[in-house]
């Protein structure tokens, strides 16, 4: 078991949940003003993705990320800045032309994926390590190894630390060989990311199977999503992990109830003092995993 947890908020993803809870942020202030919120409930590490202001869809344009960052760092709160660089790899494919991305596809190298994270460099970025079928429908995450080594040689020249999520045990099987060639600076961190369809399952089987993968000496956290999302906070720290939560995940505190990302915060710290750990601070946080302090 983990004594020292370092809990992550994921304020907004991409997901289309803008219209099921008043309380997903939207605009840069609004995400921005959600990361303080996050740090002031006992969260270290504040993740983020950015939207369209006027329509709330996802979007990758360093302007936005730009105007969180820093409204975040120009904050009284010092949290750690996680960003996502996982935008570019969607593919919608057409099922009467699979050979020409559908409507909805937003597909990048790995220097446009990058460019907010060479304008800002943040203390973490995001690498996510494998392609996967995204739902039931049409929808591929698209992460190639070449793209994926390539992005991970930039991400260790900027000094950031990249956060690899897997999604399943083949996405684990491909960050241990970016580890193993030297990609990664050292401790590796990984985020295990259960319950997403179809990756790997929400259940403690299945998260202990991939830890019992991860080498020796990797920093690691993990996280279910919706109902999964608190039970998940207590298996990650029962297995020496760290955790995440946050309206990216789950909007709901209990069922019915919608949630705000401090809300969620100060529940999964809850459960991890009643487990006998603590959440520890930003600057503690960066001790254990090795960060460059941004100025």
């Amino acid at each position: 078991m983990r004594r020292d947890v370092i809990v992550t908020c994921a304020v907004t993803g991409a997901g289309e949940t803008t219209e099921k809870s008043p309380h997903v942020p939207v605009t840069p202030q609004q995400i921005a003003d959600a990361c303080i919120e996050a740090a002031r409930a006992g969260a270290a590490v504040a993740h983020a993705h950015v939207r369209d202001p006027e329509t709330g869809a996802p979007s990758r344009n360093p302007d936005l990320f730009q105007e969180v960052a820093e409204r975040v760092r120009a904050s009284d709160t010092d949290v750690v800045l996680n960003l996502t660089s996982g935008m570019g790899g969607d593919l919608i494919v057409d099922d009467d032309d699979p050979s020409v991305p559908g409507e909805g596809s937003d597909l990048a190298n790995a220097t446009e994926r990058l460019r907010h994270i060479e304008r800002l460099t943040p203390e973490i970025c995001t690498l996510d390590c494998g392609t996967l079928n995204f739902g039931d429908g049409n929808a591929v995450v698209v992460q190639t190894p070449n793209i994926l080594r390539a992005m991970a040689r930039r991400v260790k020249e900027l000094g950031v630390k990249p956060e690899m999520e897997v999604f399943d045990t083949g996405h684990l099987w491909f960050a241990n060989a970016m580890v193993n060639e030297g990609l990664i600076a050292d401790p590796p961190l990984y985020q295990l990311c259960m319950g997403i369809p179809y990756g790997a399952p929400g259940d403690p089987g299945s998260m202990m199977n991939m830890v019992r993968m991860l080498p020796e000496g990797a920093q690691w956290a993990g996280f279910g999503i919706g109902r999964n999302q608190m039970p998940m906070v207590a298996q990650a720290v029962l297995l020496g992990g760290h955790v995440r939560v946050g309206l990216e995940d789950n909007l709901y505190l209990e069922k019915g109830v919608l949630a705000t990302n401090g809300q969620l915060v100060e529940k999964a710290v809850k459960i991890i003092e009643l487990l006998g750990a603590r959440a520890v601070s930003p600057d503690e946080a960066r001790d254990m995993l090795n960060l460059r302090k941004n100025a």
